[in-house]
């Protein structure tokens, strides 16, 4: 294993009615604002629970954080905090509205310009946050990252900061949600732990069967899911193991992908396309064009996921990858960019994108552009 440093600051606050414990979790005396996206938190209830969990408290409200966060109303959001000395930040929604909330509270901490904190990469300064998480998908409850997008120039980037000071899931939230954005969530927590599990075998045994772990019970539970999303049972892991597959626990000591991602963002950037449903796209043709530096972990996946022990060792890798491109597609998600009316012409320019900025993804540093290029063809 690589020489690491960890720690995770964030406290979970898991399970029914924990909604209620917003006002003891809160320090006092703080000027607060609550963050939200477009108002589907005053449908399932969540909304009128945080309302009453802070009844005798004071705070402002900011609305209107989009999925896929624009720094274009996170530059509103910043400003409403700065005129009402705002201290204290608190994200009710799903991962998009945290993302945001971590660019808000970069931005009132300091004079620096959002986007160009979001350029820098990192968050020197920020206030502190905290979030109530409706929508399991990005881990954002627990770890430091955000990714925001620029309308006008049609960018998408992320940024690391600091971590939520608690974060409260609570399983029956999830009961509103689509099936569309259920199928997202879970295809978002299966392809991070891929991005942090299938690079270089022989790591970790303890970082390898962690994360295989997480992969099987999100394999596991997608079919019940599907077929009772009303399950509390079946809900808790679904919202656990988003948390778990990115919230740095299970990439101690190890090597980590993120091609996958950084190609999921061009095409939402691009097409506007859901993040997780840009991953299953994008996932499956990353494993098919580099397929012979990731074979030693690509035949460990496919015996311990999904049980694929016959045929060479060719075979059982090319039936690995269709099998995760069949589970993505289990998910009702399409994986090809042809079903989404995507061809050459944003190939193209995702490819020139990454060239131009001498990007080169992946554990090997090895996924430039022309890389890129084949996954995409490869994915049509």
């Amino acid at each position: 294993m690589n020489n690491f440093i960890f720690q995770n600051p964030t406290k979970l606050v898991f399970g029914k009615g924990q909604i209620a414990k917003l006002t003891e979790l809160l320090p006092d005396n703080i000027n607060l604002m609550l963050t939200f996206g477009g108002g589907s938190v005053t449908k399932n209830g969540v909304y009128d629970q945080v309302k009453e969990a802070l009844k005798g408290r004071n705070f402002i409200e900011f609305w209107g954080i989009e999925p896929n966060p624009r720094v274009e109303t996170l530059r509103k959001a910043v400003k409403m905090g700065k005129e009402n000395n705002i201290n204290y930040l608190l994200a009710v929604g799903g991962g998009s509205v945290l993302d945001g909330t971590k660019l808000i509270a970069a931005g009132i901490a300091t004079d620096t310009e959002p986007w160009e904190i979001v350029k820098g990469g990192v968050a020197k300064e920020q206030i502190p946050f905290a979030s109530v998480m409706t929508v399991p998908a990005t881990g954002s409850e627990m770890n430091g990252a955000a990714v925001i997008s620029r309308e006008e120039t049609q960018e998408k980037y992320g940024f690391f900061g600091t971590y939520p000071q608690f974060s409260i899931l609570d399983p029956e939230v999830t009961y509103s949600l689509s099936p569309y954005q259920i199928a997202c969530g879970l295809a978002d927590a299966f392809t991070h732990v891929l991005e942090q599990y299938m690079t270089t075998p022989g790591q970790s045994r303890l970082m390898d069967r962690w994360a295989e772990g997480v992969l099987l019970s999100v394999k596991e539970i997608a079919p019940g899911i599907k077929h009772n999303p009303h399950d509390y049972d079946l809900m808790s892991d679904y919202m656990l193991s988003a948390t778990l597959a990115l919230n740095d626990f299970i990439r101690m000591g190890i090597t980590q992908d993120w091609a996958t991602h950084q190609i999921g963002h061009e095409l939402t950037a691009l097409h506007g396309i859901t993040h997780g449903h840009s991953l299953a796209i994008a996932m499956p043709g990353t494993l098919r064009i580099l397929k012979e530096q990731k074979k030693g972990k690509l035949l460990q996946y496919g015996e311990r996921i999904f049980n694929i022990t016959e045929g060479t060792e060719d075979e059982r890798v090319e039936k690995a990858i269709e099998m995760t491109e069949q589970f993505y597609r289990s998910l009702g998600l399409t994986t090809r960019l042809s079903e989404e009316g995507i061809g050459m012409d944003t190939i193209e320019t995702i490819a020139s994108r990454f060239n131009d900025r001498g990007d080169a993804f992946g554990e090997n540093s090895n996924v430039t552009g022309d890389v890129t290029r084949e996954i995409l063809i490869s994915c049509l």
